[in-house]
């Protein structure tokens, strides 16, 4: 299959599915009929006897993919429609789902940024490569969203309270902390990644990328674990901020200044979704959680404050809907209690043996 969309190159090559990302001057934002692309691809190519495995890369070099192209959402939204991202969402998470459960390997490049709805392409796959330029994040928290797309499981399995500190601080990982944390497994220099591909598509060998990699120094976020785990240990965001408060060290006061940046609604769900997947480890179980949170977000959250703030007016001045001293308890659960069932049905469906 050859997809012609300008936006997202897709086709066979060789013996591999090629998945290309081509709007680098938007940071290869995803928009809505790319993340359906990519799932009507991995559909195709698990039974295609043909595809021996999936590689996936970017043009240019700033960014795999920054993110969702979240420009429509904030349209839709502001007119009050709120079904556009439910479905957005529920069909994102959906390929998300399948690219994570996917039965052959999925090799990713990822250069420069990878955030949010990149790290939903870019780092379920079984071979997750980053360079010297990779800088990857979950960022949600700051325009009022949740760190979603399968991202919560990816922190909850974090070590220590490296989870919850990305999730609250939206801290970027270089390529050495990507690793430690999970978000991916190899590094090899940039300039290797050309012919390494092309050998890729010749023999569909993933051992190759292994054969390629190479050792890095520890990174800072794993220097400094032992200072981030008792701090980021509490059993919600205020626990979590107090126990902040309470320390002396130029560490926690960084870290006040960047939580008091960010939605306290969305924080406060982060570190209870966080957590139960954490106790539940399971793809579909934490994009189902993300999702309680995402299809709630538009009306009852911060994040079309959020999406002005920084995409729209880029005033980078956010009023969001609480202090972050004001966060009511029954708040966070409003926006973490289970959805109807008939709206998981019809929205949220996850293929039986898929």
């Amino acid at each position: 299959m050859t997809d012609t969309n300008q936006d997202i190159h897709i086709r066979k090559s060789g013996v591999t599915g090629r998945i290309t990302f081509n709007r680098p001057k938007a940071l290869n934002a995803m928009s809505y009929d790319m993340c359906i692309a990519i799932e009507g691809a991995l559909d195709t190519w698990r039974h295609d006897d043909d595809v021996k495995m999936v590689v996936i890369d970017a043009a240019g070099d700033k960014a795999f993919c920054a993110g969702g192209d979240i420009a429509d959402l904030y349209d839709s939204g502001t007119k009050g429609d709120f079904a556009f991202g439910q479905t957005f969402w529920a069909d994102e998470y959906r390929m998300n789902a399948k690219m994570f459960e996917f039965p052959k390997p999925v090799a990713s490049f990822m250069q420069g940024f990878t955030m949010g709805g990149g790290v939903g392409v870019g780092c379920h796959g079984s071979h997750r490569i980053v360079g010297d330029t990779s800088q990857i994040a979950m960022p949600e928290c700051g325009i009022g969203l949740i760190p979603d797309v399968g991202g919560s499981l990816m922190l909850a399995q974090a070590p220590g309270r490296l989870g919850e500190y990305l999730g609250l601080t939206t801290a970027r990982l270089n390529a050495a902390d990507a690793i430690f944390t999970g978000f991916a497994d190899h590094y090899i220099p940039e300039a290797k990644w050309p012919a390494l591909i092309e050998k890729l598509e010749q023999s569909g060998d993933p051992a190759l990328i292994d054969l390629a990699a190479t050792q890095l120094e520890t990174g800072p976020l794993e220097q400094q674990l032992d200072d981030i785990t008792p701090l980021f240990a509490g059993d919600t965001l205020q626990d979590i901020v107090a126990d902040l408060q309470a320390s002396d060290s130029d560490f926690a006061a960084s870290a006040l200044k960047k939580l008091s940046r960010n939605s306290p609604i969305a924080m406060g769900a982060a570190v209870e979704i966080i957590h139960r997947v954490r106790a539940l480890p399971d793809i579909r179980y934490a994009l189902e959680q993300e999702y309680r949170f995402t299809y709630r977000a538009m009306e009852h959250g911060d994040f079309l404050e959020g999406i002005r703030a920084q995409i729209i007016d880029k005033d980078r001045n956010p009023q969001w809907k609480y202090l972050l001293a004001d966060l009511p308890a029954d708040k966070v659960a409003d926006m973490v209690n289970p959805l109807d069932a008939q709206v998981i049905a019809d929205k949220l469906t996850f293929e039986k043996g898929e």
